[in-house]
């Protein structure tokens, strides 16, 4: 056996997946087979999340059961209710969705039932009801009143509409219906890897989300996109970008929502984001973020040769919408509830527990002498 260390099991695979992979002949993510871009601008998120939770994208009959569905359970119990809005105000909305999905294993009646018919009916409640909870902390905290899911509404419309209580015109739909298509799902991440983890054991599929809500907040994973917004915050206006990235560079400091570990050709993910991103600018007139967004983007491709990833055009985009920069990883959260079930029962189907091993670095063997010879 090799005592070579592989410092974040770089290089190393695991297992297998059927659910989605980067391409690089194309450069390209794809999800079942489907590059991500192609479902960008043919589907919209309800169809998007069918074809990850079930493997096949859905014919009509298919997508009205399932929005049916998704519908039925988007209400939450006046419990979660009163938990949400009792919440601090200042809580990190990253906490308070962690603590969401615990909740909603507390209530949840099939907790414990780990069969493939429980965890795929667990995962579809979690995924309509995990928003309706996250908007009612949106709201609660600034003191205004919690808005309940409305019926007739497409997933993106109705998160608008519990959040702001009403819906942005189709464009501005359309710009977010994108972005939870392209987070919502990427292969063995971080925070994914933490669910399979999670799930190895036996587990339940609410631990493991909650485990990989927990994962997803930090900087270098889900968290990147509000540190993208917090350094355009900094930046201020685009006469001070070139000067800021220059001067960040020179430091030799950590530039958020640039690099990625698995793209080295610039994350396929981007072109598509960053076409909806400048719709969104110009719907809303926006003349400073864009120009702070192309400035910023240019120096790093010409100092450094690292391209953006996309939380880099997500982070305005969102700020953009309204939305405070908080809950731009709650965003992602609701997304990738798709992806982290699917390999939550991916790994049940053919579990092993997964343990690796360390090589241990520490004192050599010692002997403990009694307290009175220390």
């Amino acid at each position: 056996m090799s005592d070579e260390i592989k410092k974040g099991l770089l290089g190393i695979v695991v297992d297998e997946t059927t659910i989605s992979q980067v391409m690089p002949d194309i450069n390209s993510l794809t999800y079942r087979g489907y590059a991500v871009q192609d479902l960008c601008e043919n589907c919209d998120f309800e169809e998007v999340a069918y074809l990850v939770l079930n493997g096949d994208l859905p014919n009509k009959k298919e997508l009205k059961k399932f929005k049916k569905e998704l519908e039925e359970n988007r209400n939450i119990t006046i419990n979660l209710r009163e938990i949400v809005k009792h919440m601090p105000k200042k809580a990190h909305p990253m906490d308070v969705s962690r603590t969401i999905v615990s909740v909603l294993g507390l209530e949840d009646k099939e907790t414990n039932n780990n069969s493939p018919k429980a965890n795929m009916k667990k995962a579809i409640r979690i995924f309509a009801k995990t928003p309706t909870a996250i908007a009612a902390f949106f709201r609660a905290r600034k003191g205004e009143k919690v808005i309940p899911p409305k019926k007739g509404l497409t997933f993106a419309e109705n998160f608008f509409y519990m959040c702001f209580g009403k819906v942005p015109n189709k464009d501005i739909v359309k710009a977010f219906d994108v972005s939870l298509i392209l987070y919502a799902e990427h292969s063995f991440n971080v925070s994914t890897f933490t669910a399979r983890t999670i799930t190895s054991s036996l587990s339940d599929i609410h631990g493991a989300i909650t485990g990989a809500i927990a994962s997803l907040k930090g900087p270098l994973h889900g968290g990147a996109n509000e540190e993208v917004m917090h350094m355009m915050n900094k930046i201020k206006n685009p006469e001070n970008a070139l000067k800021w990235i220059n001067n960040a560079l020179n430091k030799k400091e950590v530039v958020m929502g640039f690099g990625h570990r698995v793209y080295k050709k610039g994350d396929s993910r981007v072109p598509t984001m960053e076409k909806y991103f400048k719709k969104v600018a110009k719907i809303k007139k926006d003349k400073k973020f864009h120009k702070i967004y192309d400035l910023v983007k240019n120096v790093m491709i010409e100092r450094k040769n690292i391209h953006p990833n996309v939380d880099y055009p997500t982070g305005p985009t969102y700020h953009l919408m309204g939305f405070d920069t908080d809950f731009f990883t709650p965003i992602f959260v609701i997304s990738r509830i798709t992806g982290w079930s699917a390999h939550i029962m991916e790994q049940h189907a053919a579990n092993k527990l997964i343990r690796p091993l360390s090589k241990y670095s520490g004192e050599k063997h010692r002997r403990v002498m009694l307290l009175n010879q220390r």
